[in-house]
C-alpha cells in the first residue's frame, strides 16, 4: 500500500480539530443558544463524512505502518460517523428537557468518536491502546454528565474503574505480545508468527488478555458486570450513543487484530470465544426477562447482540469462511446501530424527569395515543428479535449462516433458541401499548421523531434490499485483507 501519513489519519485529524474549535467556540455562545453548538458538530461529522466519502476505494498506511486506510476501516467510520449524527439528534432535546444541556457535551462526544474511528484505523497495539483511551475517557466524562443525579456520577465512577482495570488487561496482553514476537505492529507480528520466531505460549498468553480487554469494551460475558448499571445510571442519550459506537468500535479493533494477526491461534482461542459468545447470548436473554425498567432490559439486549456478534466472530481462523464471517459481522453492526438508535430515541421520547417513565409499563396504552411511536417501538422490537420484516432478521440469518459453514452448528442453534428466548421481553414491550390500556406522556421533539422514524424505515427497508449493504461489507473486508 502507498505509504500517505496525514491523507491516511485525514478523518480523524478533520473531527479532532473540529472539536478542539468547537469547544472554543462554545465560550462565545450564550446559554440560551446552546443548540448552535451541537448544529455545529453536526455539520463537523458532516465535513469529516464527505472526507471519508472520498477516501472510498483507496488504500494506504501512514506513520510507518501504524495506521491504516482501506475498505474495513473507511466502511467502520462511515458507520461511526452515522452513530455520532444519530447521537446528535436524539440528545438535542433530551439535554435541554433534562437541564444538562451544557455545550462541553458535543465536543466530548466528538472526541470520543475520533478515539473510535482511530480504533478502526490502527494497525500498530499501542495505537490501538491509544485509540481505546481515547474514545473511553469522554464516555466516562459523558455518562456522569448528568451530575448531581446520585445515578449519573454513580455510573461515571463505575465504568472510569471498570474501563480502567480492563484498560490493564489490554495493556498487559500488549506486553506479552511484544515479548513474543519483538514487534507491536500488526505487519510484524504476522511476519514473527510466519518465521517461526515467535513464543507461542506467551503470544498466546497476550492473545487472550487483550481478547478479556475487548471483552469489556463491547460488553460480552463475564465481562458485562458495568453494563446494566452504567445504562441505567447514564442520561440516556449518552447510553444510546455509548451502545452502538462503543461496541462497533470495540468490535473493529477486535476484528483486525485477531483476524490479521492472530489467526494462527485460532484452534486454541476459538473453544474460548465459543464459550464466551454462548455465555453471552444466554446470560443477556435470560437476565432480561426479568428486568422492569426498561434502560436495565435494553442493557441487557445490548449484552446478548454483542454475543450473537461473537457468534461469527469464532469461525475468524477458517480461511474459507473467514470473508463471511467478518462481513457478516459488520453486516450485523449496521444492523443493530440503527435499531438500537430508534428504540432508544423512543425511550428517550417517554422519559420525565428524576427517572420516571422508564418502567415497561409506562407504555400501557401508547399504541392508541401515540400510534406513530407505538408502530416505529414495535419495528425496533421484532428487530432485535429477529423477525420479519426487519433488518435484524436478515442480520442474524447472515451471522447463522456464517456459525453453520464454520461448522458450529450447536452454537448457531444456541443463537436460534436464545432469539426465541427474547421475544418473550421484546414483545412484552408491544403487549403493554397495544393490549394494556394508560395514559401515557410522551415528548414531541423534531429532531427525535425524525430519527425515531428513519430509523424504522431503514429498518424495514433495509431488509427488503439488503444485498447491497451486504456487498459492501464483503468489499471493505476483501480490500482490507488482501
Amino acid at each position: 500500500m502507498t505509504q500517505l501519513d496525514f491523507y491516511t489519519l485525514l478523518p480523524v485529524m478533520t473531527l479532532t480539530i473540529w472539536a478542539c474549535v468547537l469547544l472554543l467556540v462554545d465560550l462565545f455562545i450564550l446559554s440560551e443558544r446552546r443548540g448552535l453548538t451541537a448544529i455545529l458538530a453536526v455539520v463537523g461529522l458532516l465535513v469529516t463524512m464527505g472526507v471519508s466519502i472520498s477516501q472510498m476505494g483507496r488504500e494506504a498506511t501512514g506513520f510507518n505502518q501504524m495506521i491504516v486506510l482501506d475498505g474495513f476501516s473507511n466502511f467502520l467510520n462511515l458507520l461511526l460517523l452515522l452513530t455520532g449524527l444519530l447521537g446528535i439528534a436524539v440528545a438535542y432535546g433530551y439535554n435541554r428537557r433534562m437541564g444538562i444541556e451544557r455545550g462541553e457535551y458535543y465536543p466530548i462526544m466528538l472526541f470520543s468518536l475520533a478515539g473510535m474511528m482511530l480504533m478502526a484505523q490502527a494497525s500498530h497495539l499501542i495505537m490501538i491502546f491509544i485509540a481505546l483511551e481515547l474514545l473511553s475517557i469522554p464516555l466516562y466524562v459523558l455518562a456522569a454528565f448528568a451530575y448531581p443525579r446520585p445515578e449519573s456520577e454513580e455510573a461515571g465512577l463505575k465504568y472510569f474503574l471498570l474501563g480502567s482495570f480492563s484498560s490493564g488487561f489490554v495493556l498487559y496482553g500488549i506486553a506479552m505480545t511484544f515479548g513474543a514476537t519483538g514487534s507491536l505492529a500488526i505487519p510484524g507480528i504476522v511476519a514473527a508468527i510466519a518465521d517461526g520466531t515467535a513464543n507461542t505460549s506467551l503470544l498466546l498468553i497476550g492473545a487472550a488478555l487483550i481478547l478479556v480487554g475487548f471483552g469489556f469494551k463491547v460488553a460480552a460475558a463475564p465481562f458485562h458486570m458495568w453494563t446494566p448499571d452504567v445504562y441505567q445510571g447514564a442520561p440516556t442519550s449518552v447510553t444510546a450513543f455509548m451502545a452502538a459506537g462503543a461496541k462497533a468500535a470495540g468490535f473493529a479493533a477486535l476484528l483486525r487484530v485477531f483476524v490479521v494477526a492472530f489467526p494462527t491461534l485460532s484452534d486454541q482461542l476459538t473453544p474460548i470465544i465459543s464459550v464466551l459468545a454462548a455465555l453471552t447470548m444466554i446470560l443477556g436473554n435470560v437476565i432480561a426477562i426479568a428486568q422492569t425498567d426498561i434502560k436495565r432490559m435494553l442493557a441487557y439486549s445490548s449484552i446478548a447482540q454483542a454475543g450473537y456478534m461473537l457468534m461469527a466472530f469464532v469461525a475468524y481462523g477458517n480461511p474459507a469462511v473467514q470473508a463471511v464471517s467478518v462481513a457478516s459481522a459488520l453486516f450485523y453492526m449496521v444492523a443493530y446501530t440503527i435499531t438500537s438508535f430508534g428504540a432508544w430515541g423512543v425511550v428517550i421520547a417517554l422519559e420525565k424527569a428524576e427517572g420516571k417513565g422508564l418502567a415497561i409499563s409506562d407504555y400501557a396504552g401508547m399504541g392508541k395515543k401515540y400510534p406513530f411511536l407505538a408502530a416505529c417501538m414495535t419495528v425496533f422490537m421484532l428487530s432485535l428479535t429477529g423477525l420479519p420484516p426487519t433488518l435484524g432478521l436478515i442480520g442474524k440469518l447472515y451471522l447463522f449462516r456464517a456459525a453453520v459453514e464454520g461448522g458450529f452448528i450447536t452454537l448457531a442453534v444456541i443463537g436460534v433458541v436464545t432469539s426465541l428466548l427474547s421475544a418473550f421481553y421484546y414483545l412484552r414491550v408491544v403487549v403493554n401499548m397495544y393490549m394494556k390500556t394508560g395514559d401515557p406522556e410522551v415528548a414531541r421533539e423534531t429532531w427525535l421523531d425524525f430519527t425515531i422514524g428513519a430509523t424504522a424505515l431503514l429498518t424495514v427497508v433495509l431488509s427488503v434490499v439488503p444485498a447491497g449493504l451486504f456487498a459492501w461489507a464483503s468489499q471493505a473486508l476483501f480490500i482490507a485483507l488482501k
